[in-house]
């Protein structure tokens, strides 16, 4: 018995950093599903001044969950981002020798941890970050969010970020496994402090430094429902997607336009030509119309549903790829109008310049 628990006690090198800003909804099952993962030497909630019932909560779980520690950010100094400030937090206090950044939204799978950390020690990677399934239980999560991510995978190739002789890189915050001595030899949160993107952000710094990165779908480990309302979606979307483009104007309105001509155009067509059939001149043009576009249109579906798969998601949320291509489109226009024309995003009550004003 004295083997086992120091055995055990071996084991628990990771430490698990947890931001939470008004997170009652999330934040008890975030928590539980992190205590039942093998390998965890202390769980660690940064409360980032939540206004809501996110602290008592908390101390409800401590009793149960004797590994969990809390932390209270009082205030935001100048020069951070909230989250950046909270999880730079999280990481001083952390005496892991692996150190875990998730999101208080997300849900980990049974076994999660010991699998990914077997791999990312068994391939000596410096970082390894998953791209959590997503749960979408609305129509407009089930239109937007397969179709912003079958979008990135496009911008961030698991492939490519995986490769070491790739300079791609790129990480998801709401899970991101990194080396303790690699994290602070880097710099740290501290380093992209100003950052929105602070996970793409440091996984660039470690992979120019040699570091070694892997990135993969993670719906088998890892799910996250990320947004409570139409509205938290569209402003999350919002901030993010500017950026994950990069800034390139002409990039994000290849993407529109692509979107737009080959996922709706289509569909319009065929109602259009369908209707022209109906009316009984020039019957036969019509529905050779029809048939060509309503073959784009399947030939689209199939491909989206291919893609899907791939990534995770469920394929029959391809039966919202036309109104998800209407809206994503969209929000793609409204990222480069928030970043370049108000020059300024908000998020969790907070307000943030934005680099690509002007």
């Amino acid at each position: 018995m004295w083997v086992k628990r120091m055995n055990a006690s071996l084991q628990e090198r990771v430490s698990v950093i947890v931001p939470a800003r008004n997170e009652e909804a999330n934040i008890a099952r975030v928590v539980r599903s992190l205590a039942r993962q093998q390998g965890i030497r202390e769980i660690l909630v940064v409360d980032d001044q939540s206004e809501d019932r996110t602290p008592e909560i908390l101390a409800g779980l401590k009793s149960e969950i004797p590994r969990l520690r809390t932390l209270r950010v009082e205030s935001l100094p100048k020069g951070w981002l909230g989250k950046t400030h909270a999880v730079a937090e999280g990481a001083r206090a952390a005496t892991g020798d692996w150190l875990l950044f998730t999101d208080a939204d997300t849900e980990h799978l049974s076994g999660s941890l010991a699998e990914l950390l077997e791999r990312a020690e068994g391939e000596h990677a410096d970082l390894l970050s998953v791209s959590p399934g997503q749960e979408t239980p609305t129509w407009w999560e089930k239109s937007v969010i397969p179709r912003v991510y079958v979008e990135l995978s496009r911008l961030f190739r698991f492939e490519d970020v995986s490769d070491p002789k790739s300079p791609a890189a790129a990480a998801n915050g709401q899970y991101l496994l990194i080396r303790r001595e690699v994290y602070e030899r880097s710099g740290g949160h501290e380093a992209v402090k100003r950052e929105i993107l602070e996970d793409v952000e440091l996984a660039r710094r470690i992979k120019s430094r040699g570091g070694r990165l892997i990135f993969l779908p993670g719906a088998r480990w890892v799910r996250t429902h990320m947004y409570q309302s139409f509205g938290d979606m569209w402003r999350g979307w919002s901030k993010n997607l500017y950026l994950l483009y990069a800034g390139n104007l002409q990039r994000m309105l290849v993407t529109v336009v692509s979107l737009w001509l080959l996922d709706v155009l289509p569909v319009w067509g065929f109602v259009g030509a369908c209707l022209w059939a109906a009316v009984g001149q020039g019957r036969t043009g019509a529905t050779l119309t029809a048939i060509g576009f309503l073959l784009v249109v399947l030939g689209r579906q199939w491909n989206y549903r291919q893609t899907l798969a791939r990534l995770g998601f469920d394929p029959a949320l391809a039966r919202y790829q036309v109104i998800g291509a209407m809206l994503v489109g969209g929000l793609v226009l409204n990222s480069a109008r928030a970043h370049r024309a108000t020059g300024r995003i908000e998020w969790k009550g907070r307000h943030y310049a934005t680099r690509g004003k002007g």
